[in-house]
């Protein structure tokens, strides 16, 4: 597939999430998957990038919760089309993560976008779904000695219950990795939480989580030594 109509498939994908069109957004798709070609930019450099504009509109309020939930709608039409179609990538690390979507948020597209990440990248993912329970992180790290876990708000009411969850799962267990994102979500706020990081977007949340499993198994490393 030449780089014009690359263009033009990536343009249709974003637009049909802006704009709720499912059938647009269902007819690329199949398009782009009939190619042959990994469907990696496909799905993030389109449906994702629709869906960062929905952020947006949602952010200056020309887009309300209903808005959302059918863009939200549309994303995953064209997520189960073509997820099946992505090549996995080899990032040379490999780690388990825990990630969920704080208690009273029901919010979860990013969090969904950011597990298919993992995913991909050959992570193991423990998935907690959305409104989790704050004690639920705990108990799944304990559970599964991930290595990271990562929590998601959407609100700023709900992102509140973030402080608490870090603070029992570092008092538990101080080498676990603490991811945080959302739209409230800043650098400021992760640091003033006790997180470990943030991230604004999904690619950039697993790079995160690689520098953190690296930085992880490096401390291992160390204290074998000793």
């Amino acid at each position: 597939m030449d780089q014009a109509k690359k263009d033009e498939l990536e343009k249709k994908l974003a637009e049909g999430v802006v704009e709720f069109d499912d059938d647009e957004v269902k007819e690329a798709s199949e398009e782009w998957v009939a190619t042959g070609e990994d469907t990696y930019d496909a799905i993030f450099d389109g449906l994702v990038t629709g869906m960062e504009e929905v952020g947006r509109l949602f952010a200056t309020q020309e887009y309300f919760v209903p808005e959302m939930l059918m863009a939200a709608d549309s994303l995953y039409i064209g997520l189960d089309i073509m997820r099946p179609h992505m090549v996995p990538r080899d990032t040379g690390v490999k780690g388990t993560v825990v990630i969920g979507t704080v208690q009273g948020d029901v919010h979860d597209i990013g969090k969904n976008i950011v597990k298919m990440m993992f995913d991909v990248a050959g992570f193991q993912v423990f998935d907690l779904g959305r409104d989790v329970p704050l004690e639920d992180f705990l108990k799944k790290q304990l559970e599964t000695n991930s290595d990271i876990v990562c929590l998601s708000a959407m609100m700023t009411t709900t992102m509140m219950g973030m402080p608490k969850v870090i603070e029992m799962i570092k008092e538990k267990n101080p080498t676990c990795k603490i991811l945080i994102g959302g739209a409230p979500i800043t650098d400021d706020v992760a640091d003033k939480f006790g997180a470990d990081g943030t991230a604004n977007d999904a690619t950039n949340a697993l790079e995160e989580a690689i520098k953190m499993i690296v930085a992880l198994k490096d401390i291992q490393k160390e204290a074998s030594k000793n």
